[in-house]
């Protein structure tokens, strides 16, 4: 029997929940991301409404959906910065994974907002689409990790509290920068562009002599 006719109907499947997530992007971009509404995308390619749950059973399953995909572009936007660094110096390397990450976010600060504000009320993220992102923390851990055992950095940078000031660190950087020059440049951001100095600071606090006497 031919698994062509499936082959097609599942690809095809593909390519419209795909369209339905570009087109919720764009509407967000427009409207908010709080604003997302299944008429509107429905009406944008030419669905009726009901057409819209063979795909998405409600509005947070397309959150979700999106939540996912964000998380994993942004995650392989960090891990393409690491692969393809020039330089072999760890301290520079963090340096190089978090410019990438922060260029991604302020290129795309729909996702960004989902990933990492609160704006939409009662939303929580499904583990499967969650996955992503703590892959995205692991990889971190473990450079830092990394870091540590070539004597950079204390092993406490590593730590669940590190991991949290590093995190809190570049977010409230991107939180700044998004929320109040939208349209600057990485390089221009009055805020983003201190992620140097930012880095620097998580690097000596978590020296490796920190707590020696």
């Amino acid at each position: 029997m031919s698994t062509s006719a499936p082959d097609r109907r599942t690809r095809r499947r593909q390519e419209t929940i795909g369209e339905i997530l570009d087109v919720a992007i764009e509407l967000m971009e427009a409207d908010g991301v709080a604003a997302l509404s299944l008429s509107a995308v429905a009406r944008r390619l030419g669905l009726q409404p009901p057409s819209l749950y063979q795909y998405f059973p409600s509005k947070m399953a397309i959150y979700d959906a999106l939540f996912q995909r964000g998380s994993e572009l942004q995650r392989d936007a960090y891990r393409t910065a690491l692969a393809t660094a020039t330089t072999q110096d760890l301290l520079e390397l963090n340096l190089v994974a978090a410019t990438a990450f922060c260029r991604w976010c302020l290129a795309n600060p729909v996702y960004t907002q989902l990933l990492f504000w609160r704006t939409i009320p009662g939303f929580e993220p499904s583990p499967a689409a969650y996955a992503p992102a703590q892959e995205t923390l692991q990889d971190l851990r473990e450079h830092l990790l990394m870091t540590a055992a070539a004597g950079y950095l204390h092993p406490a940078a590593a730590s669940d509290e590190g991991i949290a000031l590093y995190t809190s660190l570049t977010a409230g950087l991107l939180s700044q920068q998004i929320a109040n020059e939208p349209d600057a440049s990485f390089e221009d951001g009055r805020f983003i562009r201190m992620l140097p100095t930012v880095l620097d600071m998580f690097h000596q606090h978590y020296a490796p002599t920190r707590g020696k006497r």
